[in-house]
């Protein structure tokens, strides 16, 4: 069962190393209700992953430490996170990337293309992911 607050909220886990989109993301979300929780590297997006309880995971593929694609793979092979997590997205500036295709052997729901999306777009994507009617 996913963790929402006691008022319902969203969790959002944002894995993104550039401190600028990261702090975009979260502050547009944030304005939207949702909770947001951030890392800015990959083991560090791998530990909250595995505690689990995020209604959606915004994922990064060029990280420090463990990129988003390696991520995925030790997931995937180590044991099941304590409480389950909703789709994982990746987020790249490649429409064409390798990553994606990688990504969705690795069970990616979706991708995002960081460069072509406003914040607007972007609450509607992840509205989208989380089925909210918007």
């Amino acid at each position: 069962m996913k963790q929402k607050d006691k008022n319902g909220q969203k969790r959002i886990l944002i894995i993104e190393d550039e401190q600028y989109l990261r702090e975009l993301y979260q502050e547009i979300l944030e304005d939207e209700g949702f909770i947001i929780e951030t890392a800015s590297d990959g083991m560090d997006g791998y530990v909250k992953m595995a505690k689990g309880g995020y209604d959606l995971i915004l994922l990064d593929v060029m990280l420090p430490r463990m990129d988003g694609l390696e991520l995925l793979a030790k997931l995937r092979k180590g044991p099941k996170p304590k409480k389950t997590n909703g789709p994982i997205v990746l987020l790249t500036n490649l429409s064409k990337d390798m990553a994606i295709s990688k990504g969705k052997t690795l069970g990616i729901s979706g991708y995002l293309i960081k460069s072509d999306l406003t914040p607007g777009e972007i609450i509607e994507k992840v509205k989208g992911y989380l089925k909210i009617k918007i």
